[in-house]
């Protein structure tokens, strides 16, 4: 019978072993987003920041566990096909309006061939105007429990490797990645059982969402403002 302490110490290690690999392929992720001259005009480009991490080994480790708890099985020989979120790209802009944009480009690099989706791109949102907005661009939604939000984009090299190496870009604005980021501090690698805490996840979220909401209308009644003053 095998130990299944020494096979995730196995699987652990080939992933230190082989973090080069995945490397390259979120540095040729990243130029592409941070050299795309559409996303990234001056003075004002629609990416505003861009985030980059390998998955924490230890993270990985208790990842694994919990795999194995749903009776999932995780080895060298499907590691990066079983887990998909060993590379995370975080897009962040400004307000919700440059959200079709990144989108758009994305699909349109996926369409040249480089890269293929693993699975559809999933929005994360509660917000029902948000979710029209989605819907036009033919995104299939989820709400989570908690009030997340986020839209996910999980890609891999368009390639023949039966263990291929993925990649998740996350898109958000930077409201909604301030809420990200104090639910990541509660809520990961475990979620948190404070109710409270969790309410007032909640109540944020909704704070986040008109933080957004307000950002789009200052910037569309910018716009306005500058279409007026050309006639």
């Amino acid at each position: 019978m095998i130990d299944q302490s020494e096979n995730i110490d196995s699987v652990v290690n080939f992933y230190n072993d082989n973090q080069h690999r995945l490397l390259q392929f979120q540095a040729s992720v990243e130029a592409f987003l941070v050299n795309h001259p559409r996303l990234n005009a001056k003075p004002f480009p629609i990416i505003h920041s861009i985030k980059t991490r390998l998955k924490d080994p230890n993270h990985l480790r208790d990842k694994i566990e919990r795999k194995q708890k749903e009776d999932v099985q995780i080895t060298k020989d499907n590691l990066f096909r079983e887990i998909t979120d060993l590379i995370g790209l975080r897009v962040l802009h400004l307000y919700q309006d440059q959200f079709p944009i990144i989108h758009n480009e994305i699909l349109k690099y996926i369409s040249e061939g480089d890269w293929i989706f693993v699975e559809e791109p999933k929005a994360m949102t509660w917000d029902p105007e948000s979710q029209n907005m989605y819907n036009k661009l033919k995104i299939i939604t989820e709400v989570r429990p908690t009030f997340y939000t986020s839209v996910h984009y999980l890609i891999k090299p368009n390639n023949n490797n039966p263990n291929p190496i993925c990649c998740e870009i996350q898109v958000r604005t930077l409201f909604e990645e301030i809420w990200g980021e104090i639910d990541h501090s509660i809520n990961y690698p475990h979620q948190t059982d404070d109710v409270a805490c969790k309410e007032q996840l909640r109540v944020l979220s909704k704070l986040v969402s008109t933080g957004t909401r307000l950002a789009d209308s200052i910037f569309r009644t910018l716009n306005d403002h500058n279409e007026r003053k050309k006639v």
